[in-house]
Order: structure tokens, then sequence, then C-alpha cells
């Protein structure tokens, strides 16, 4: 009596997650594309996207791009990347959206800096590479940190050296 076995194939279909993780990280791609990227300046080899062009939009601008910049973090935290990822994501987003607070130099900033496509980035690297090293991420992170709280103490001591003087001369 012969067994009737089905033949085994030797093609191995991906489970659809692995699609699915794909497809986000082409929705990340393309969503840091339009935001730093889409539009060549003609004779240039400079783009732009449209942060620093709703940056220009006095007041809400910034707070419109950062928050379609949400999506790519939204991403991230739904494949799980690891959280030093997210905060250094996080990170971008709040610098970006800080410095782009500053009219025109802000928006300035925003064409240097590229936060989505930096965050699109470290997405897919996150996604490609879970177990990865995060050192660099901590020193990042901790060197944002220490150098926003080094920035914040010299304004203060600026701030009151000049209260200080401004007081030493009127009360002359």
């Amino acid at each position: 009596m012969a067994s009737h076995r089905q033949p085994t194939s030797k093609i191995e279909v991906l489970p659809p997650r692995n699609e699915a993780r794909e497809h986000l990280l082409a929705i990340a791609d393309i969503l840091a594309k339009v935001l730093d990227t889409s539009i060549r300046i003609p004779g240039t080899s400079w783009s732009i996207g449209l942060d620093p062009l709703l940056g220009l939009i006095p007041g809400i601008g910034d707070v419109i791009a950062n928050l379609i910049g949400t999506v790519i973090l939204g991403i991230a935290t739904r494949l799980q990347v690891p959280r030093i990822v997210l905060t250094r994501m996080s990170l971008n987003l709040l610098i970006n959206g800080t410095v782009g607070a500053v009219p025109i130099v802000g928006d300035l900033f925003s064409l240097w800096f590229r936060s989505h496509a930096r965050n699109a980035a470290l997405l897919r690297e996150a996604a490609q590479k879970p177990d990865r090293e995060t050192h660099a991420d901590w020193f990042y992170v901790a060197g944002i940190i220490g150098g926003t709280v080094a920035l914040l103490l010299l304004t203060i001591a600026f701030m009151i050296w000049l209260v200080y003087r401004l007081w030493t001369i009127l009360s002359v």
C-alpha cells in the first residue's frame, strides 16, 4: 500500500507579518520624503519638503508638520522598536519643533536637519535589526539632554547677569 504524501514545496512564503512590516516601513519612508525632500529646487542639488514650507505659516505651521511627523513615531511604536530608538526619534521631533518655532531661522534649520528623514532611517535600521547595539543612541540622547541643560543654565546665568547690570546702571 503506497502512501499518498503530498510533495513538500521548497518555496518559502514569508508570513504576512513581514509584508505588513515592509508596508509600514514604506509608509514611513514616503512620509519622510514628502515632509523633507519632495520638491527639488531647480538648478541646485537641494530639495525641500512640506515641513519647512508649513513652517512659514505663523504659529501653527510647525505644529502641523510635527503632528504629521509623529505618524512615523507611531509606526515605530507599532513595530515595537527599542525604547531608546523611540526616545531618539522623539528628541528629533522635539528639536525640529523647538528650533522650527523661530521664524525663518527655524525653517532653514528644518531644511538642514530633516528630522523626518532621520526618523525614517532610525526606524528602518531598528526594524531590520531589533537586537542591534544601542550605545550610540544612548550617547545621542545623553548628549542632547546634557546640551539642553547646559544651554538652559547658560541662559539663566546670562539673564541674571543682564538683570544685575541693568540694576547697577539704573540705580546710579
